[in-house]
């Protein structure tokens, strides 16, 4: 019977560990895994043994190993562009299938973006939290961007309480042709970023659905998913309509696509986060998007992609290993040159380990006792953030805090008297939101909360100007992804912070899970791999 056999040119079959290991890594190279005969012992009890075969020729035979070794499989070559979904990386126009994320207030600067449409990748401007004249000078430069067929994009925040300022940035994204957007903090729909959905749908020549605007919802639970996945509700897409925001046809088509076109299943993470493990969380959500495929039988695909926990090679092998179509880094951009962050706080994060994180109480929904994942070391941010939650929850005002609490909150919190804190609360709730105040003078209750809200929402400011002397107070949001990255980057050019750009960690991440993603293709097809044929170190690229 006529078998394939390898024969070698320049380089002869690879069998020692140490060759293995480098076969592994040559991982843009086709392989073959091939077989020889060996005199039995004790650990070759088959008499075989099993290797791989880099370049060479294929000969078909009936003879012997005469010819060449037995070819046993041959693996295709493996390339970080290809480690995701083909179809996402297409349709948004990138190389990689890898995301920035867009870590707020400005965090994810307009410089993260531009880096990582530089390389192929995709990156979100972080524009939670901030004004709206800082979003529309960043977005105006990055439009830029679109003239050059670069992708890009930002972040629409759901604002529960300022529905206004919601609908605001909407009208940005649509004023500056922004086509990508990530929807985050979002438990249902709201007009705003329904109406940044469906603006642009139209059918092109082969009676396909077309979109102009590509949605990202960022999503930890399935009852939020399926909002999402399923086509807008019809009480909304009236509503638009009837206020001239949407035409007839966006309505007409509106009602046969999903409202967001990829879904970013974020696991344990910094800042919000639910704290689920991806392994569980994105099997849920993959069943939920089939499921919802199968009913409604869109023309288009719904891409996942995997967030919360990515910080090195086998997070993102992981993570596309469960079928991301990409993937999405957040806490280890923050400690990146091009992060808004300042350098005392990217130093803490580059000293993180994978335990020094906690949870803290959130500034934007203190009240409902909801927390986001920060980083400990080096700050006391987490444990003074609950202390605040402790005393908001034991008295009913101002007034009745005992005086030790008292003494304590304007020594170590404040830096003032409560009264002298509460007077400039109240001065930026007068230009921000009267109503605020107005709901203070009834509720007394509220009126503590509103101070208390003030210093958590100084604190991550403090992180990102550098207030040296808030130090202690540095509220940095982070992931154990963050002490995971330290640990791989150690002894690598990556330890030193100042040689952490985005695009260094982004592509020797891929480049790290494409090793990972050849050695597992030798090892199930039977290639005694050592261990550290699964190792990558980080190594200067340059594309």
């Amino acid at each position: 019977m006529n078998r394939l056999y390898w024969s070698p040119d320049r380089e002869a079959a690879c069998f020692s560990p140490t060759e293995l290991r480098t076969a592994a890594h040559r991982f843009r190279e086709a392989a073959y895994v091939v077989k020889r005969n060996v005199q039995p012992s004790l650990k070759e009890t088959m008499g075989v043994e099993i290797g791989i075969g880099l370049g060479g020729s294929i000969l078909l035979s009936n003879q012997t190993e005469e010819e060449g070794l037995e070819i046993l499989a041959q693996l295709s070559c493996v390339y970080p562009e290809w480690l995701g979904s083909r179809g996402f990386t297409e349709c948004l126009g990138l190389r990689f299938p890898y995301v920035s994320g867009a870590m707020a207030n400005g965090i994810a600067t307009v410089e993260i973006v531009e880096e990582m449409a530089r390389i192929g990748c995709m990156g979100f401007f972080g524009a939670a939290g901030l004004s709206l004249e800082r979003v529309e000078q960043a977005i105006q430069r990055l439009s830029s961007l679109t003239d050059k067929n670069m992708p890009w994009g930002s972040n629409l925040i759901h604002s529960p309480n300022e529905p206004e300022l919601e609908e605001a940035v909407c009208d940005l994204y649509l004023k500056y042709r922004t086509r990508c957007v990530s929807a985050a903090a979002y438990m249902k729909l709201t007009p705003a970023v329904v109406r940044y959905a469906v603006s642009g749908l139209q059918v092109d020549s082969d009676g396909l659905i077309q979109r102009q605007n590509h949605l990202f919802a960022k999503i930890s639970r399935p009852e939020v998913a399926r909002h999402f996945m399923s086509p807008a509700p019809v009480s909304i897409l009236d509503h638009l309509l009837r206020k001239g925001q949407i035409t007839q046809t966006e309505h007409r088509l509106a009602q046969h696509v999903p409202v967001a076109s990829s879904f970013t299943v974020e696991s344990d993470s910094g800042g919000h986060t639910d704290n689920q493990p991806l392994g569980a969380l994105f099997s849920s959500i993959q069943m939920l998007r089939n499921e919802i495929l199968e009913r409604y039988n869109y023309q288009e695909p719904i891409y996942l992609g995997a967030a919360g926990g990515i910080g090195t090679p086998q997070a993102v092998a992981s993570a596309f290993a469960l079928g991301a179509s990409y993937v999405v880094t957040g806490s280890i951009n923050q400690a990146a040159v091009e992060s808004g962050l300042d350098a005392s706080g990217k130093k803490l994060l580059a000293q993180a380990g994978l335990a020094d994180v906690v949870m803290a109480p959130a500034a934007d929904m203190f009240e409902l006792g909801v927390e986001v994942q920060v980083l400990r070391r080096g700050t006391m941010f987490g444990t003074r953030a609950k202390k605040l939650y402790e005393i908001y929850r034991r008295y009913d005002s101002l007034d009745t805090i005992s005086d030790k609490d008292r003494i304590q909150l304007e020594r170590d919190f404040f830096r003032k008297s409560l009264a002298d804190a509460w007077n400039e609360t109240a001065s930026y709730w007068a230009q921000r939101d009267p109503r605020e105040l107005d709901r203070a003078k009834q509720d007394e209750q509220h009126k503590m909360a509103l101070l208390f809200r003030s210093y958590l929402g100084q604190s991550s400011k403090w992180a990102i100007a550098g207030v040296s002397d808030r130090k202690l107070d540095y509220q940095i949001w982070c992931g154990p992804a963050m002490g995971a990255f330290n640990d791989w980057a150690k002894g690598s050019f990556l330890e030193d912070p100042s040689n952490r750009s985005v695009s260094q960690i982004a592509l020797n991440l891929l480049e790290g899970a494409a090793v990972l993603n050849r050695a597992q293709q030798m090892r199930s097809n039977g290639v005694p791999l050592p261990d550290n044929a699964f190792v990558y170190r980080p190594r200067p690229i340059v594309l």
